[in-house]
């Protein structure tokens, strides 16, 4: 009777743990998505609803954070979306999530492929960034210069200011995590600094860089300043000559 109860309880085991065992999925079964509303970068404190879709109909959604080897938690729907809601998120909540789902068409314990990574920031600032002149901060007259602002973060929205400017001189939004401003060659002079922030509210913000001095090249404004006396000589000498051609021929005439 013992030997009975033990081999049943062996057949049931499988069945009892089929929803922690993830099963690894085949190409047929494919990831959902999963987003972040407001935003996947925020001030702690605010409310965070991780959204996880998947492409066809589904029954089940589990969540997980890396390093973490259960999931944080199950969703039974039946539905396409599963949404998790985070109140008032705090730093420790921050980090990179996945989603899986399971459709009641397939066999027992088997789940899709996860989703694509979903990093979570949550912080009062974001990381101060960099800013470089290019090709370089001492500039000849007529040349171009473009300032480059670096961050570390992409779809970000950067800004340049010019010291002493209280409005920002121009604004870019930039799915790469750098922004370039091209400068006018009559303004490129002077001290700039620049920052970036997450394109929509709430808001989060990075420190200001450190400031930038682009000076004109002297020896480019001396080089540019000889030639003009170089071009203006010639000039004269043309002229010189045509009037001494001028003489000669009105005497030849007389």
């Amino acid at each position: 009777m013992a030997l009975v109860l033990i081999l049943q309880l062996l057949t049931f085991w499988p069945l009892c743990h089929a929803d922690i065992t993830m099963t690894v999925p085949t190409a047929s079964y494919p990831k959902p998505w999963l987003g972040a509303q407001p935003a996947a970068i925020v001030i702690p404190g605010v409310n965070v609803t991780l959204r996880c879709r998947a492409p066809q109909p589904a029954w089940k959604f589990a969540l997980f954070k890396y390093g973490e080897i259960t999931p944080m938690l199950y969703r039974v729907v039946s539905a396409e979306l599963a949404e998790v809601f985070l109140e008032e998120v705090t730093p420790a909540q921050g980090g990179s999530y996945q989603c899986r789902y399971q459709n009641p068409g397939w066999a027992l314990g088997v789940w899709s492929q996860p989703s694509d990574a979903l990093e979570l920031l949550v912080t009062d600032e974001l990381p101060r960034p960099s800013l470089v002149a290019l090709p370089g901060p001492v500039v000849a007259p007529g040349d171009n210069v473009s300032l480059r602002c670096t961050g570390r973060l992409r779809d970000m929205r950067f800004a340049l200011y010019r010291v002493g400017e209280a409005v920002p001189l121009q604004y870019h939004n930039s799915e790469r995590p750098w922004a370039d401003f091209p400068l006018p060659r009559a303004s490129a002079p002077g001290t700039y600094s620049c920052y970036y922030h997450t394109p929509n509210a709430p808001y989060v913000l990075s420190q200001r860089s450190e400031p930038l001095v682009i000076s004109w090249d002297g020896s480019g404004s001396s080089d540019y300043t000889l030639g003009n006396l170089i071009r203006l000589g010639l000039a004269i000498l043309v002229l010189v000559s045509l009037a001494t051609l001028l003489v000669l021929d009105w005497r030849s005439s007389c």
